[in-house]
């Protein structure tokens, strides 16, 4: 009876799997031929994951694949070699597995993920761009081919993921295809110098027309129709111009400016994006070249700023660091070089310093005593022969204002609040000494510390430990890509050519 029981109750169980489970062909099945194939250090991986495929959906190979196999097949983009991930082998093995035989299938998938673990590993590669690591934790380490394939298994929706580059910043996604389309299409186009002239537009005709065609690409002629009004407007939004198909001074610059240019703006930038970690790492991105900062939580944009940055004598440095504390009413110290200047103007003086705000200290350290401005060779400062340190007190004309976020470097560059609010409605914004002045430094100091940052007192300097530091990256996109349309940024601190300038040191 009980083995009647029994078999009664397996029958009705198989009679209400689906067909493909009782034949073989399910996804358990495929996970049983995973377990049986995969090996190396990719095994660990799966284990975790019951042995369940990433790249077989319902029986098929899922449209990730194909999106990672045109990421193989155009690997010269990242600066890598097509041929050193067996690209041909694994197109193959997915379309043996377009059958449907479970082991078709975990052969394609264990192929897939092999191809897509070196590459991960390899794009995430250490980069050439030039930036000072404050803190070890933050200098890139070589990611092994699991830990590649762990972030993958850990996504939520692995065809987002692959679509958007999900390991690294959402700016490389971006700038790669950006380069991708620039070679496939606009490099191809012939080199031909426009002279500049009044603005073209549609109903023009002549040699400066004639010109304009042949450098889109287009037929012979000399009249400005419709279809070459379409390729200038095209060519505008691909370029990061205001898309209106008139072709005035800076459309024109931009169709005679050398192709190989654009090529190694794209180059360069792709190379300060690796730098940076992907959205799933919280942490703060501060792009001096666009003074824009963004910080990131839980794999997505969690909130963006304007930021004012170094004046291009005064650069704002490449750094990388972690946000350690915060202090509240800070003391701003006065650069040595503008107190010279505002001693010699008569600003600071005996009669004025305090009445401005200032102190003047003995010395540098964090004992220096107090002077009396009666006390000190005014003369002297205002010529360059003493230095002085002086120091403005806590106070809504603080230039510091409320708060600074602390990333320690003997550089003395942090990131600030500030009084000076309209110069956020100002751009460019190179306004500052080095330093990162912030819109909206208790946005992000809640988001930072989880609550509203608030003084516990009038008293200067109170410092408020971090208690999980954040990394920031202080970098230099000289180009953004979104929505098929490139922006080029002016290169304001001449750092897209051969020579870089000297940083700043405040």
């Amino acid at each position: 009876m009980h083995n009647r029981v029994c078999g009664a109750f397996i029958a009705a169980l198989m009679l209400a799997a689906p067909a493909a489970l009782r034949a073989g062909t399910g996804p358990d099945a495929v996970a049983l031929e995973v377990k049986s194939e995969v090996g190396g250090k990719l095994k660990p991986v799966y284990a975790a994951r019951g042995f369940w495929p990433l790249w077989i959906r319902n029986g098929a190979v899922a449209p990730a694949a194909d999106r990672l196999i045109a990421y193989l097949e155009t690997a010269e983009l990242d600066g890598l070699e097509p041929r050193d991930y067996d690209v041909r082998d694994v197109r193959e093995a997915a379309e043996r597995a377009r059958g449907g035989s479970p082991e078709a299938l975990a052969r394609a998938e264990i192929a897939l993920s092999q191809a897509f673990a070196r590459y991960v590993r390899d794009v995430r590669r250490a980069p050439n761009a030039k930036i000072r690591y404050l803190d070890e934790e933050l200098v890139p380490q070589k990611l092994s081919e699991a830990e590649a394939l762990r972030g993958a298994s850990l996504a939520r929706d692995i065809g987002a993921y692959v679509t958007q580059m999900g390991w690294m910043d959402p700016a490389y996604a971006g700038l790669r295809q950006a380069l991708a389309e620039r070679r496939e299409r606009w490099d191809r186009l012939p080199s031909v110098d426009i002279p500049r002239g009044t603005a073209l537009r549609v109903g023009k005709r002549g040699e400066r027309v004639r010109l304009l065609r042949d450098r889109l690409g287009l037929p012979p002629g000399e009249r400005f129709d419709k279809a070459v009004a379409a390729a200038v407007t095209d060519f505008q939004a691909a370029h990061g111009l205001k898309p209106d198909g008139i072709v005035g001074a800076g459309t024109i610059a931009a169709l005679n400016r050398n192709p190989g240019w654009y090529d190694r703006v794209l180059t360069l930038n792709l190379d300060r994006a690796r730098v940076l970690p992907g959205p799933d790492v919280r942490h703060i991105t501060v792009n001096e070249a666009a003074q824009q900062l963004v910080y990131y939580d839980d794999g997505m944009e969690a909130g963006r700023m304007k930021v004012i940055v170094g004046k291009p004598g005064e650069q704002t440095p490449l750094l990388a660091g972690m946000v350690r504390y915060a202090i509240l009413n800070p003391y701003w110290n006065v650069p040595p070089d503008l107190v010279q200047h505002k001693a010699a103007s008569g600003v600071f003086a005996r009669g004025t310093l305090q009445k401005a705000g200032f102190e003047a200290l003995s010395d540098w350290s964090a004992h220096a005593e107090r002077l009396d401005p009666s006390d000190i060779d005014w003369k002297a400062v205002a010529s360059g022969e003493e230095q002085l340190r002086v120091r403005q007190m806590p106070g809504p004309s603080n230039a510091m204002g409320k708060v600074k976020f602390m990333f320690p470097n003997d550089l003395g560059i942090y990131l600030h609040d500030t009084p000076e609010r309209a110069l956020f409605d100002r751009n460019p914004r190179y306004f500052s000494s080095g330093c990162v002045r912030l819109e909206d430094a208790e946005r992000l100091g809640e988001w930072l510390f989880g609550k509203p940052l608030v003084a516990k007192s009038n008293a200067p300097e109170q410092t408020v430990a971090l208690p999980r530091p954040v990394p920031v990256y202080l970098t230099y996109l000289t180009a953004e890509a979104a929505d098929g349309r490139v922006l080029y940024l002016d290169d304001a601190y001449g750092r897209d050519g051969a020579d870089t300038r000297q940083v700043a040191s405040r």
